[in-house]
């Protein structure tokens, strides 16, 4: 029971003494901005904000469809009883 225990800041101690594993937090070092970076932030923003938009048209459009689809059974249904 008392090796679990020890084994976890064993890891985190052997982790952080890794050269690579210091570099890879040190995450400012690769990030690279451009000119172009706030377009792609334009466009992720653009298509995160837009396409529930998209979607809601789309659903509304299906209901629409389907309500005017169940109006045209029901007076074809009304219209061959009478």
């Amino acid at each position: 029971m008392m090796r679990h225990r020890q084994f976890l800041p064993v890891l985190m101690i052997l982790i952080f003494c890794v050269p690579s594993a210091q570099a890879s937090v040190d995450s400012y070092r690769f990030v690279h901005v451009t000119i172009e970076t706030p377009w792609y932030i334009f466009l992720f923003l653009l298509i995160g904000v837009l396409s529930p938009f998209v979607l809601m048209a789309f659903l509304m459009w299906r209901s629409l469809i389907n309500k005017s689809d169940q109006e045209d059974k029901d007076s074809d249904h009304s219209s061959s009883v009478e």
